[in-house]
């Protein structure tokens, strides 16, 4: 079986759980070396090394930091460079929801998520284009969403951070493009995942039924996304804006 991304290495954020799990996974399952993230949970993250190195042959190390400190993030690339040699591969998945509608949202609610879901973004790529340029290489993938292109009732927040990556990604991409390095964005629908599943059956189905394709994501469906983006068949896009939705965006 051809395995796209043999010998290469990627750095994932957020990766134990939801979507960064599925990524890491499929990945892995692809020849990729993968360092990944994790908030809190180093039983979790201790557990996701082994069973992707036994399954797959590859090296996989978690390392307990916040994507949403500058500091904490340059440490971050340099232990894995200092583990791995280099990374061709960076995938800003790490974010948090604090929804509220505006009349009731707090000034932490708002700060929180844009520190985590667009400074994240910010301070990971900052960190890790010497390692790019280096390479003379390299494939950033950031986790929008939908909803920071369509917006959503009490997630001004959230829409905010999330709109604001894909921003960031397109002007990374004019800078860095002459350099052999490409940036662009996944703009997930509605995935099912621990998250959502907490929102009830009703809930759920009053979502999918919305959809077009009438059911929900998987973590797959965007894992699957992310390994096009992340492999050479993918070298002649960047700067661009990708939705796994089922048709919610069209």
């Amino acid at each position: 079986m051809l395995k796209l991304l043999e010998g290469k290495t990627a750095l994932i954020t957020g990766a134990t759980r939801g979507i960064g799990r599925g990524i890491a996974i499929k990945f892995a399952e692809n020849g990729c070396n993968i360092a990944f993230t994790y908030a809190s949970s180093s039983e979790t993250a201790l557990q996701m090394e082994q069973e992707l190195a036994q399954a797959h042959g590859v090296k996989v190390k978690g390392y307990q930091s916040n994507a949403g400190s500058f500091e904490q993030s340059n440490s971050l690339v340099e232990q894995v460079i200092a583990e791995f040699g280099d990374f061709e591969i960076l995938i800003n998945n790490a974010g948090i929801t604090r929804d509220n509608l505006l009349m009731r949202m707090s000034e932490e609610q708002w700060d929180e998520v844009i520190e985590m879901n667009l400074k994240s973004v910010f301070n990971l790529t900052k960190a890790s284009v010497r390692n790019f340029l280096k390479l003379k290489k390299g494939s950033i993938i950031n986790m929008s969403s939908v909803v920071g292109v369509n917006g959503n009732g009490g997630q001004s927040n959230y829409a905010a951070s999330k709109a604001g990556i894909i921003g960031f990604s397109k002007s990374v991409a004019k800078e860095l493009g002459s350099r052999n390095i490409r940036c662009n964005v996944i703009t997930p629908g509605f995935i099912e995942t621990e998250m959502t599943h907490k929102l009830g059956e009703e809930v759920i189905k009053g979502w999918t039924e919305q959809i077009p394709l009438k059911r929900g994501g998987t973590p797959e469906d965007v894992a699957n996304l992310s390994l096009f983006l992340a492999s050479d068949l993918s070298s002649y896009i960047t700067g661009q804006v990708l939705s796994v939705c089922g048709g919610m965006l069209m």
